[in-house]
């Protein structure tokens, strides 16, 4: 099982319902694809690999931004992102449990300056392109 934050919390704490809004939706998707192509454009070594996961992560973030507001809501929490993907998606177990690594890794690198294995993005460098198609997808 996958320790995500409760979806009723979210409900009560950090989302709220927002008009489904097409422009700003094209937006966040426009600049996922901008940091998705600098992504795929960086040479990756020991140096540059934090970067680029953390690209691929707040990629799938914009994401799910857009994804949220699709089907009318807006989230003050990330968190909350990737409890609402999971709830509508509960075949994506193993999706849902990849973005929560991307944000732990995330958060590690940018809150106490740790380093992201590189063998994490070896292993995951697929998935986090599946991910992005299977979003874009959802969001249609």
């Amino acid at each position: 099982m996958i320790d995500l934050m409760d979806w009723k919390e979210c409900e009560k704490e950090f989302i709220r319902k927002v008009s489904v809004d097409e422009e700003r939706i094209k937006a966040i998707i426009s600049k996922a694809d901008k940091r998705l192509k600098r992504a795929r454009n960086t040479e990756i070594n020991e140096d540059t690999v934090d970067l680029v996961v953390e690209d691929y992560y707040e990629i799938i973030k914009e994401l799910l931004v857009a994804y949220l507001l699709r089907n009318g809501l807006r989230s003050r929490n990330h968190q909350c992102l990737i409890s609402y993907f999971y709830k509508q998606n509960p075949d994506c177990e193993k999706e849902t449990l990849l973005i929560s690594q991307m944000s732990f890794f995330r958060n590690r690198l940018n809150y106490y300056g740790e380093d992201i294995p590189m063998e994490f993005y070896q292993q995951n460098k697929d998935e986090f392109e599946s991910l992005i198609k299977l979003l874009k997808k959802l969001i249609g």
